[in-house]
This record gives structure tokens, C-alpha cells and sequence, in this order.
């Protein structure tokens, strides 16, 4: 019997080599919609996995002032992080809603990924069409300045301003991404983690009566044909 594209079980990734992580993102809350269950797997297992957010996600909540946003904000996405054991956040100061393609952005990242040296790049979705309708902007420019920023880490002549080695990571993965090549499986005990980490949010989902609850959003997200609970991802390890 042959299985439907629609039904296929995606090849389980062996992250058995990971030993420093680092999640590059636009916006506080964006690494903990499914990506949190397997961050809270891989640090249970000793991988360090540090964040990189592009922003405050000051312009998120429509009703409230982009001054008390962002603390706010940053404060929310300590306390995910200590859900799913990550100690090492750094938010920079890119304006949110207004994130540009531009060599600085791209600096400010690569100057992250020689600082911190990770293996594995992990960065979200950015493509146009995404999540059922179109992709957030900052969505698409931190996911296409990270994959530069790659590179440019690796380049001793590029950003030679910043006086720190270049570094040659690994791989890079793309979460939940249109055409996924591999799944991480997560556990029931990640899982809760992953739900607990979004749950942090407090501010943010309040702002948005509309957003299903993490404990019903997050199983639906990680639901499997064969009915696992799993991250998808895009696997480059040719970069």
C-alpha cells in the first residue's frame, strides 16, 4: 500500500551531533510556536542552545505603547526561556515591524555566530506564503539575513570590523518550513515544556482573543500521520 504525500511520515532527524545551538528570530514568542519542545529535548541532554532575537517585539500589541512593549516583552521571553532551559538570551534593538535587508542587520547576526560559535544555525520560516496566508516581514527578512549571516561569519574578509574569527557552522535548519525534509520527535515531557514556554506570553496572547490556548494550540502544531508528536524542519547541511 503506498503512502499519500498528504500522510508521509517525515525521516527523523539525528541531532545526536548538536553541542551548541543558537535560534536566530525576529521577535520574542517566535521560537516558542513548536520550536521550544524540541529546544527543551536537546538542553535536557546537556546541547547549549543560546537565542538571538532581531527585536523587542515593541509593535506587537496594538492597544499598548511600544515604550512598555518591549520590556514587557523581553520579560516574557526570560521566563520562556527558563521553561526550556535556555540561560543565554541577547535581544537587539532592531526596530520591530521594520526590519530591512541590510548589512548591519546582517553583522549584528554573524557577529552573534562568531562570538557564540554554534554548530547549528536554527532559524524560522520565510518564506512568502506561510502558516496559511503571508509571512510576516520580519519574518522573512530575519530568516534571509540569517542564512547570509552564515556565511558571512565564515568569511574572515567580510564584517572584518569586529575583530573575532570567522566561524564555520555546521548546519542550518529552518522550523516549519512549506517543504520539510525532517522531523525532530519530541517527548510528552518537551512537549509540556514547549506549551509552558509559550504560556509565558502572557501579555502577548491576552492582546489577541483570538489565539487558541498553548495547551490546544501546540499538540495540533507538533501532530503527526502517525500520530507523534514532532518539530518539522529543512535540513541544510551543506552550507
Amino acid at each position: 500500500m503506498t503512502t499519500s504525500p498528504e500522510t508521509a511520515v517525515l525521516p527523523n532527524y539525528d541531532w545526536s551531533r548538536f553541542k551548541r545551538v543558537l535560534v536566530v528570530a525576529a521577535h520574542p514568542d517566535d521560537a516558542e510556536y513548536g520550536l521550544s519542545c524540541a529546544v527543551a529535548m536537546w538542553t535536557r541532554a546537556g546541547v547549549e542552545v543560546s537565542y538571538l532575537l532581531l527585536t523587542h517585539g515593541e509593535a506587537g500589541i496594538r492597544h499598548l505603547d511600544p515604550a512598555e512593549v518591549g520590556p514587557l516583552r523581553a520579560q516574557e521571553q526570560h521566563r520562556a526561556c527558563e521553561a526550556v532551559g535556555v540561560t543565554d538570551l541577547t535581544l537587539l534593538h532592531h526596530p520591530d515591524g521594520q526590519l530591512m535587508e541590510s548589512m548591519e542587520l546582517r553583522r549584528d547576526i554573524a557577529e552573534r555566530i562568531r562570538e557564540f560559535r554554534p554548530d547549528t544555525v536554527i532559524t524560522a520560516n520565510f518564506e512568502l506564503e506561510a502558516y496559511g496566508t503571508f509571512n510576516q516581514a520580519d519574518h522573512r527578512v530575519a530568516g534571509l539575513m540569517t542564512v547570509d549571516a552564515v556565511r558571512d561569519a565564515d568569511n574572515p574578509w567580510v564584517h572584518r570590523d569586529l575583530d573575532l574569527p570567522a566561524h564555520k557552522t555546521s548546519r542550518l535548519l529552518v522550523v516549519n518550513p512549506g517543504e520539510p525534509t525532517h522531523r525532530v520527535v519530541v517527548d510528552e515531557e518537551s512537549h509540556q515544556a514547549g506549551v509552558r514556554s509559550l504560556s509565558c506570553h502572557e501579555v502577548y496572547l491576552a492582546a489577541l482573543p483570538d489565539h487558541p490556548k498553548p495547551e490546544e494550540f501546540i499538540p495540533e502544531m507538533l501532530s503527526q500521520p502517525d500520530g507523534e508528536h514532532a518539530v518539522s524542519f529543512r535540513v541544510f547541511e551543506q552550507i
